[in-house]
């Protein structure tokens, strides 16, 4: 039997990735490395968003700094709501995603983050009852593969603005979470186009 070699279609981007640098994270397997990531290359532009509580000490984010852009992949933050703004703010990141969940407080530091142009991608909004109609249009709202299939996701994008930008993520914890199938089926009944937000492809090394 012949055989052929498989050559995996990439996908344009995926900002919502882990690593084992997200310690608190208890589905983060030690196998999530940097190194995997970029030896699987699954997306031209990858971007490294790890949870802010597990890299907040100095220390640790200098060494996350320096490990993300060794690799030549973007740099990202995933900041759990509004308390922990004016840290995310300090931290010299290519964007950030971020948990809004439906308090006064999480809409308002939205406009901190745009204020210091910052790129903002809303996470996993159905899971934490987000109002996207309080949700600036200059926010990115994120489709993932994680949280979505849990969610009646038919009903809570059924009044979404045309006006309204959607990134599609994996929100990756694991090896064999690199892909986004289910959010792109998502997207696609949903008739939602991606927007990419960086058109520069990164090399990985």
């Amino acid at each position: 039997m012949k055989k052929t070699r498989i050559n995996p279609q990439r996908l344009p981007q995926d900002l919502h990735i882990h690593t084992a640098f997200s310690s608190t994270d208890s589905s983060i397997v030690p196998e999530m490395t940097l190194d995997l990531i970029a030896a699987v290359g699954h997306a031209k532009n990858i971007g490294i968003s790890d949870h802010l509580d597990s890299i907040a000490k100095d220390e640790t984010f200098q060494q996350y700094i320096d490990a993300v852009r060794t690799k030549g992949f973007y740099l990202g933050v995933e900041v759990d709501g509004g308390k922990w703004s004016e840290i995310a703010l300090q931290m010299n990141t290519d964007y950030i995603v971020y948990h809004c969940y439906d308090r006064s407080e999480d809409y308002q530091a939205i406009d901190h983050f745009l204020g210091a142009g910052k790129p903002v991608i809303i996470a996993h909004p159905y899971a934490l009852e987000t109002n996207l109609s309080k949700v600036p249009l200059e926010c990115f709202i994120e489709i993932n593969n994680r949280y979505i299939w849990k969610y009646d996701w038919q009903n809570y994008f059924k009044n979404i603005s045309d006006k309204q930008r959607f990134i599609i993520n994996s929100d990756a914890h694991q090896p064999n979470w690199l892909n986004q199938q289910v959010a792109r089926y998502v997207a696609y009944e949903l008739g939602i186009n991606e927007t990419l937000l960086f058109n520069r492809e990164l090399a990985f090394i």
